[in-house]
């Protein structure tokens, strides 16, 4: 094993966070500003990149795996935390907004994840945590998460997380599926990846799904969330009231306005 081994437990149903416990030395990497609380004797520490041996040696490369974090649009650093301790240690991470907590074991999936690149939470100290270059053209400039997306390495744990529902697909050889763009969490590293353009003018024009599907062929396991950051946002956004509109103290949309950083002079 290449990874931290770690033990974690889910809390929680629509805002869960996810326990982790440490044994003495053991660590984990996370996100900046996703911790939620940690025990007494867990100790912080900004890093370049995520600390994996992946990134190579020396000042260089550690700079080259923290450029390819900024590329996916990710912070320059990331934070570990380890235990010092005599004994076993918790800490807990949040999800950032309304949905579900996935755990990963990467050493049943090939030790390779590919998802979208702000759906990273924490792992165990070893994993990788990179980019993956779309190698077709049209996901790229059309898959509305970009060019490049976030790739997960190793054989230890990872915690990804998304909005709403998540639904766990298994596409058998040849199986193909095709998916919104926005919803696509996550995929192992055999699954084929490409988007494709909705036929039909009308269709394009006037179904209100956008112009283009992430079409997602097997084998492999897929997942897909129910409510991506980006609608839930824009719901907000177009609930929220224009200025010289109402602007009453007590409503809810005032209240999602004000949170979100609204002018409501």
């Amino acid at each position: 094993m290449n990874n931290h081994e770690i033990d974690y437990e889910l809390h929680g149903d629509d805002m869960q966070f996810v326990e982790v416990e440490l044994d003495p030395e053991e660590t984990v990497i996370a996100e900046a500003g996703s911790l939620m609380m940690m025990d007494e004797q867990i100790s912080m520490e900004t890093i370049f990149g995520d600390g994996s041996s992946n990134q190579g040696s020396g000042i260089m490369g550690k700079l080259l795996g923290a450029g390819k974090r900024v590329i996916t649009g990710e912070s320059l650093f990331m934070t570990t935390f380890t235990n010092e301790g005599s004994g076993k240690k918790h800490l807990s991470f949040a999800s950032p907004y309304p949905g579900k907590i996935i755990p990963m074991d990467l050493s049943e999936i090939n030790g390779k994840l590919i998802c979208q690149k702000d759906a990273f939470l924490a792992a165990a100290k070893g994993v990788s945590v990179g980019v993956e270059f779309q190698k077709k053209v049209g996901a790229g400039f059309f898959g509305g998460e970009g060019f490049i997306m976030q790739k997960l390495e190793g054989d230890g744990m990872a915690f990804v997380h998304a909005g709403g529902t998540i639904h766990k697909k298994v596409l058998e050889p040849g199986e193909s599926l095709k998916v919104d763009t926005g919803c696509l969490v996550a995929m192992t590293g055999d699954v084929d990846y490409n988007v494709e353009f909705v036929g039909g003018i009308k269709t394009a024009m006037f179904g209100g799904e956008g112009l283009f599907f992430a079409t997602l062929r097997g084998p492999g396991e897929v997942w897909i969330q129910s409510l991506p950051f980006s609608r839930l946002a824009s719901r907000i956004f177009a609930a929220a009231p224009e200025k010289g509109g109402s602007k009453g103290e007590g409503s809810v949309a005032g209240g999602l306005f004000d949170l979100l950083g609204g002018d409501r002079k």
